[in-house]
């Protein structure tokens, strides 16, 4: 049999598409391979932090109920940890009363310069950072001396000044002129922009009873106490697909629902998702 010219040739050029397009094709299917199994897991994820969050908002209010609870299973804001297994996760809640702190928008000066010397911040620094706080947080425009105005901001490079209003997270002490990193995590425990009275000594740790015995012994007057319990409750979630999920909430009790039809037992204050 007679080969015709090129025949040869073009078959195996032929050949060599046909294996050019499967070796495409099969590349092709391992790109959608993977990315199916990449979505997948996408999926498996998206559901298990669904789950760790419907879960962790479920044993917070959970937590607000035994808090509210006057029997045996009553949980006290005292910081120590409660455990709740929900049906595909587990929950650690704690209660934090926040009573039992300095109010951040109220607080005379001399117990928040008591509670930096407390935390071992050097007199004239404690003094200075009272001053810049109360700048902050006051509605009048005149500063206290030596305070710190909005020019004294700018000449120290800042893009702001006092705002002359109520803080609103402890966080935002950062911003204050003379207030460094170190000094804002040893005062985050111990101040609170929801209350607006003294701290309960009986709910109070020791460094803000020492500090509130020092203010009293130098003539300090009592704001009095909070009526309304207010609490930071925080659950932290983790469901069985490895889900994670922390919700921290402030919630203000009223108490005056348990008399009085139709209010609310509670108000919302702050609800987030904690990232620290």
């Amino acid at each position: 049999m007679r080969t015709i010219p090129g025949t040869a040739r073009q078959r195996g050029f032929a050949l060599l598409i046909v294996l050019w397009t499967m070796a495409l094709l099969a590349l092709i299917g391992t790109r959608i391979t993977a990315a199916g199994h990449a979505e997948t897991q996408l999926v498996t994820n998206l559901r298990a932090n669904a789950i760790a969050e419907a879960a962790a908002d479920g044993a917070l209010f959970e937590a607000l109920f035994h808090f509210m609870d006057g029997s045996a299973g009553h949980w006290a804001a005292d910081g120590l940890a409660h455990r709740v297994v929900m049906p595909q996760a587990q929950v650690a809640v704690t209660l934090v009363d926040e009573s039992s702190k300095i109010s951040l928008n109220n607080a005379p000066p001399p117990l928040l310069r008591g509670l930096l010397q407390a935390l071992g911040v050097n007199k004239q620094l404690a003094a200075l950072l009272t001053r810049e706080i109360v700048d902050w947080r006051s509605r009048s425009l005149r500063p206290h001396i030596p305070g710190a105005t909005g020019l004294v901001y700018k000449a120290a490079g800042r893009d702001w000044g006092p705002p002359n209003r109520p803080f609103r997270t402890v966080n935002e002490l950062g911003m204050v002129l003379s207030m460094t990193p170190q000094i804002l995590d040893r005062l985050r425990p111990y101040l609170s922009p929801y209350t607006y009275s003294t701290p309960n000594p009986n709910a109070a740790p020791p460094l803000i009873r020492a500090v509130l015995a020092e203010a009293a012994a130098e003539g300090l007057n009592s704001l009095g106490f909070d009526a309304e319990p207010t609490l930071t409750i925080t659950a932290s979630a983790v469901s069985a697909g490895g889900g994670r999920f922390t919700r921290r909430a402030v919630i203000r009790l009223n108490s005056t629902a348990a008399t009085v039809p139709n209010l609310p037992q509670f108000f919302v204050l702050r609800w987030d998702q904690a990232t620290e």
